[in-house]
């Protein structure tokens, strides 16, 4: 547990979460190192009977000091943009342990990445790879590339995260994967290396990732009847973890029914976590600023200064996070919250109908943030990103400062 009532205030891991909101302020992100280690370690131990390589993915949470801890463990990366390559290369991170996804690779994208030598190119259709053709071909290197395969398997998810069907954009059916492998086998400036595929997210049963896992290995039956032998098979992401009362995915089930598909096969498997490796392993903490009482049968609102502009998802995905308060106050009364934020949309919530004794003042700490909040976190409303913090057993710092109004002027132009 990194999260535990001790008396009666919250701590993560050794730390009392209302000694980090008084001493920095809030809205703060706030990340336990010691979940971030398990959790890596934990899923190694789960594929320990297969050849693994696991590459993080950055866009889960980008923060330098997460990737150096990912880094630690042995961990790559999957990056989905330049500009998070130019962060893996920050953290002081191999760009060699860098495969590059995402539908929409642009020039100067791909003549980065083959310029830093990064190990693979997941590619999506088949003007990207005629474009890393081209480019590797002037650069005069050789790109490895793997095709992205879409196996039209349901992930059965939120259809915003959904990846693997024919009606989403990711991807190139089995048959244009052959005819890319064909192609790319014959120019000399491409090296088929790898087949990938990724069906979505918090996907919560192993069936719909085993079963895309045997449609690969078709392929690369087929491809090796062909004299064209791929050295690794990505499976991609997605692995559910528990928000509310979801069954987290069973990853110890998920690696053993891997090894047996596999059947001793020479092929290294890729994996690419990112929601599941951080997600739980992160909060992100508020104080209320206002309480307004409903009027008859209106709704409770407590207005915190945390906002969809610090975190989304609720507002994105009807997301659910739990919310806590870092104060134990058990015989308090409670009352039904709507918990807002203070941007001018009605949009702008946290977490509907929540019981919970708050008063004004009140710190506030809205769990598993540590995957896809700070990373969607804007400037709306001008607005200033939070600050994030890395807690460490009974140590804590900040890795990356409060932004200030400052930083976002100082891109603007006085006059024209």
């Amino acid at each position: 547990m990194i999260l535990s009532y001790q008396d009666n205030q919250l701590h993560m891991e050794e730390v009392a979460l209302a000694t980090i909101a008084e001493a920095l302020g809030t809205p703060s992100y706030v990340y336990s190192k010691r979940y971030l280690d398990e959790a890596v370690e934990q899923l190694k131990s789960a594929f320990a009977g297969t050849p693994t390589k696991i590459h993080y993915s950055v866009k889960a949470n980008s923060n330098l000091s997460i990737l150096r801890v990912m880094a630690a463990h042995g961990c790559g990366f999957d990056i989905v943009s330049g500009g998070e390559l130019s962060r893996v290369v920050a953290a002081g991170c191999e760009p060699g342990e860098v495969i590059f996804s995402g539908v929409g690779k642009t020039v100067e994208e791909i003549d980065y990445a083959l310029k830093l030598g990064i190990h693979c190119f997941n590619v999506e259709s088949e003007q990207e790879l005629n474009r890393i053709s081209e480019r590797a071909r002037n650069l005069q290197k050789v790109a490895a590339v793997s095709m992205r395969v879409n196996p039209n398997v349901d992930a059965q998810t939120h259809p915003y995260i959904s990846t693997g069907l024919r009606e989403n954009k990711f991807g190139v059916s089995a048959a244009v994967a052959m005819q890319l492998y064909q192609r790319a086998n014959e120019d000399p400036h491409l090296n088929p290396t790898g087949i990938d595929c990724h069906i979505g997210s918090q996907i919560s049963q192993t069936e719909p990732l085993l079963e895309a896992l045997t449609g690969l290995l078709t392929l690369v039956d087929d491809l090796e009847r062909q004299s064209i032998k791929l050295e690794h098979i990505d499976l991609g992401g997605g692995m559910g973890i528990q928000y509310k009362d979801e069954d987290p995915l069973d990853i110890e089930s998920y690696g053993g029914g891997v090894a047996q598909i596999l059947g001793g096969r020479e092929q290294t498997i890729f994996l690419e976590p990112g929601r599941s490796l951080t997600a739980n392993g992160g909060v992100l903490l508020t104080r209320a600023e206002y309480i307004k009482p409903g009027a008859e049968d209106a709704p409770n609102f407590a207005v915190v200064d945390a906002a969809m502009n610090d975190l989304i998802r609720p507002a994105l995905y009807q997301a659910w996070h739990d919310v806590l308060p870092l104060k134990s106050a058990e015989s308090a009364c409670a009352k039904t919250w709507q918990i807002v934020g203070p941007v001018c949309e009605s949009g702008d919530f946290l977490a509907k109908d929540r019981e919970l004794p708050i008063a004004q003042g009140d710190l506030l700490a809205v769990t598993s943030a540590g995957a896809y909040g700070m990373v969607q976190a804007s400037n709306y409303n001008s607005r200033g990103r939070p600050c994030e913090v890395l807690v460490d057993g009974d140590t804590f710092s900040v890795i990356r400062r409060r932004e200030t109004i400052s930083d976002q002027l100082r891109l603007e132009r006085e006059q024209l």
